[in-house]
């Protein structure tokens, strides 16, 4: 099967889409990183980031 070549909108929200994924991945310790597609589309980004506190 193969693929029909992507337009250049659909290029530029794929590039778009990997920098916002980058930016939530960056500095995240701990945590999970969620996208939501919609039509194969990334819609939607969440980041949970959890803090590791020290033991008193």
């Amino acid at each position: 099967m193969t693929t029909p070549p992507a337009s250049p909108d659909a290029e530029r929200h794929l590039e778009e889409s990997l920098a916002s994924v980058r930016e939530a991945l960056t500095g995240l310790r701990f945590g999970t990183v969620a996208l939501t597609v919609h039509e194969g589309r990334v819609v939607q980004i969440d980041v949970t980031e959890k803090k590791r506190l020290k033991p008193s």
